[in-house]
């Protein structure tokens, strides 16, 4: 048997090695074994939603596992079949359904046929792509290169109590495709939307108030959007920038104590830092894309910077996969090239 050896002290420290990792053994079929995992954490080891990918892992593959407990900083993973199927998982909490879903995500679409997953978590989480970010942004180009899958938010969940509903249909790749985004191309439109629970609507017009002014956005493109179906109080500000070439999407949480103001303003400095710049890819959608591009054998792009997550994530795709993947600067910021070796 092949093992794959991870530390996960090494780069950035933390959970993106556990989900990279299980993600390429499972699609491999190589078993891994995790030794100091997140240990650049404050609180290292295993938390709830790292807990929930690795059972979600392995009941998808069969796979054979030790260490899967809270706090664990070890963990072996031997994987075995990829099934199709209905599955229905629970954060438990607030941890993120987007993160478990990338986690999942590769598998599935390498799998025979058509396969459901409902998740129970958090859909709006400070430190993880929002389920928003999934459908607008991350979904669409996963599309283009072959790996479709719809997602439905059927109730928000807000950090910290968490409690939303999540539902996503996966359909099997027959080809990847490769995807080339050295440039975003021209800028087609701008807007924002504030997602309110049981927060006055005094929120969203202050933060929708800011976006207008600092973005010069139309006043036909904001909007207010009562998602009083959630379990808790909550709000999250969506700044959208479609381009030519793909679409970023900026999220911002609203959290007890924090100013609307402030809430916007975190938002519109990630917007304008990316319109500032002139690379294809935010920092966070590159993390992102790194993984499936490297499936596919082929593809590249252009981000504004060389971060931890990044370099880190392409050292553990490169473990498991035979390919090449350069990062190198050039004039318009970083560019990332994947190749089969």
């Amino acid at each position: 048997m092949q093992w794959i050896e991870i530390d996960g002290s090494k780069g950035e420290g933390g959970g993106q090695i556990l989900r990279s990792g299980l993600s390429l053994s499972m699609i491999t079929g190589k078993a891994v074994r995790f030794t100091h995992i997140r240990a650049g954490r404050s609180k290292p080891g295993i938390m709830r939603q790292h807990l929930t990918a690795i059972l979600a892992a392995q009941q998808v593959c069969d796979a054979q596992v030790s260490g899967a407990i809270l706090n664990s900083t070890e963990l072996t993973f031997i994987p075995g079949q990829i099934k199709s199927g209905n599955y229905q998982f629970d954060l438990g909490g607030a941890g993120s359904c987007a993160l478990v879903l990338q986690t999942l995500l590769p598998a599935l679409w390498s799998a025979h046929s058509e396969s459901r997953v409902r998740l129970s978590g958090g859909t709006h989480n400070p430190m993880a792509p929002s389920t928003s970010f999934l459908q607008q942004v991350w979904l669409p180009l996963m599309e283009r290169m072959g790996a479709k899958a719809t997602l439905l938010v059927h109730r928000c969940g807000f950090y910290p109590a968490g409690g939303g509903e999540v539902e996503i249909v996966v359909y099997p790749v027959k080809q990847w495709q490769a995807l080339h985004l050295p440039q975003r191309g021209k800028l087609i439109d701008i807007g924002a939307q504030s997602l309110i629970s049981d927060v006055p609507d005094s929120v969203a017009f202050r933060e929708l108030n800011i976006v207008k002014q600092q973005l010069k956005v139309e006043q036909s493109k904001l909007s207010s959007i009562d998602v009083s179906s959630a379990r808790c109080a909550g709000n999250a500000l969506l700044v959208k920038l479609q381009f030519e070439h793909l679409t970023e999407l900026f999220c911002a949480i609203g959290t007890k104590g924090k100013a609307a103001a402030k809430v916007a303003q975190e938002a519109c400095d990630e917007a304008q830092a990316y319109l500032k710049s002139s690379a294809a890819v935010g920092e966070y959608l590159a993390d992102q894309l790194l993984l499936p591009m490297a499936i596919a054998g082929k593809g590249c792009f252009t981000t504004s910077e060389i971060t931890d997550h990044l370099s880190t994530n392409a050292l553990v795709i490169c473990q498991f996969l035979n390919c090449r993947i350069d990062i190198q600067s050039i004039e318009q910021g970083i560019e990332v090239n994947i190749q089969k070796q």
